[in-house]
């Protein structure tokens, strides 16, 4: 796959999206009174009459710019549009597109990256400690660029306290990726939808926080999908399945440290913007691969230093996919966050099946039928475990 100045071009774009221009979810409202009390002739005599509220809403973006005006003449502030209608999200729906697309095309060029370095024999970790040095320059500069984005405030003890939380996000990555290099990618996203089984079980034991019966009742349908889609796998390998588990348990652990992160006094306002604390968390995580690294991969060293300067291949696609990996890591924080979670969870299962489908087909993978069905039940548990609270709790209303 050659990568034209064009495709280079559009990743960097993708990119940028959460920095430059676009509004994000915790978009703050600056509301300003505009109407003055009527007077209009009742029985004979002139009264006032208290209209709607009438407000210039002033949008904000994620890193404090004005971004939209919007006139709201409703009681309750809300934004009201011709006919009483909702409003079409156009930006919601520019982050959705650029998540999925950078989504996809993380697993292309990742996997392409992979297959051109030797495979799971070849440079794994080295490719996946990369992609998050290649985040990291990303992040950096948008610190620097003119009218991007602010740099945190943060102190030494706010550093420490995200040691755990990057940890684990390094953890979780460079396990994704060993899993994709030692089987198909279709296989390792399969086996990674089961993620909320392991969150579950270390929810209850781990940190005390209890899982309804309901959730617990969808987790054999997830993994009874997962086990169908291995039966007749035909890039089965035992490394593929054990990576993308080590994968799931590391994300695991890193959403519940993230809840105890955020919990910290103040820590929010010094962070300024989730896209600052996505960077921080890339740069530690860079920063705690580096030994990994030296421990697993560092005799061999010299030799990827020479495949990247000889093949294009690799040079090419791990930057592509450096920069994929960290656009739409950050633009699926910021759009989850936008949306609710039952739209949160539908979005997660349509990205799912679009990828596995995706790179399946571009790549040449397996689709076989056993596959697809486990496939199909795999994520259908998945959605069924992020929303089952909220139907029964619908239920016993």
């Amino acid at each position: 796959m050659k990568l034209t100045p064009t495709f280079l071009v559009v990743t960097l774009c993708a990119g940028a999206a959460s920095a430059f221009g676009l509004p994000s979810s915790p978009a703050k409202t600056i509301a300003t009174k505009l109407a003055a009390p009527a007077l209009i002739p009742r029985g004979g005599a002139l009264q006032r009459q208290q209209p709607a509220s009438s407000q210039l809403v002033q949008a904000v973006d994620i890193n404090g710019r004005p971004i939209a005006t919007a006139l709201s003449a409703s009681s309750d502030g809300a934004v009201a549009t011709k006919g009483g209608g909702s409003p079409i999200d156009i930006p919601l729906l520019i982050y959705f597109a650029l998540w999925y697309l950078g989504n996809y095309f993380y697993n292309v060029t990742n996997k392409l990256a992979l297959k051109a370095a030797g495979g799971s024999a070849g440079f794994p970790m080295t490719i996946s400690a990369l992609q998050l040095g290649v985040g990291c320059l990303y992040g950096i500069f948008l610190w620097f660029a003119p009218d991007a984005r602010k740099a945190p405030e943060v102190t030494l003890d706010d550093i420490i306290k995200m040691l755990p939380v990057a940890f684990c996000y390094m953890g979780a990555h460079s396990a994704s990726v060993f899993s994709f290099a030692s089987g198909s990618v279709s296989f390792g996203q399969i086996v990674k939808a089961s993620e909320p089984a392991f969150a579950a079980v270390l929810s209850q034991f781990v940190y005390g926080s209890k899982v309804s019966k309901a959730k617990w009742l969808c987790l054999p349908i997830v993994i009874g999908g997962v086990i169908l889609a291995s039966v007749n796998e035909l890039d089965f390998a035992v490394s593929a399945l054990v990576s993308a588990c080590i994968a799931n348990l590391f994300a695991a652990f890193k959403g519940n440290e993230n809840k105890k992160l955020m919990s910290t006094e103040g820590l929010s306002d010094r962070l300024g913007s989730v896209g600052n604390q996505f960077a921080l968390t890339t740069i530690l995580g860079f920063l705690m691969s580096i030994p990994v690294i030296m421990i697993k991969e560092g005799n061999k060293f010299g030799e990827f230093i020479e495949l990247f300067k000889s093949t294009p291949a690799i040079r090419n696609n791990l930057i592509a996919s450096g920069l994929w990996f960290y656009g739409y890591n950050e633009l699926a924080t910021m759009t989850l966050k936008k949306t609710s979670a039952v739209t949160a969870s539908v979005a997660n299962t349509a990205k799912r099946v679009i990828v596995i489908v995706g790179v399946a087909l571009v790549l040449g993978e397996s689709l076989d039928p056993m596959k697809l069905l486990g496939c199909g039940i795999g994520i259908s548990g998945v959605f069924l475990y992020s929303i089952i609270d909220s139907l029964v709790k619908k239920k016993d209303e």
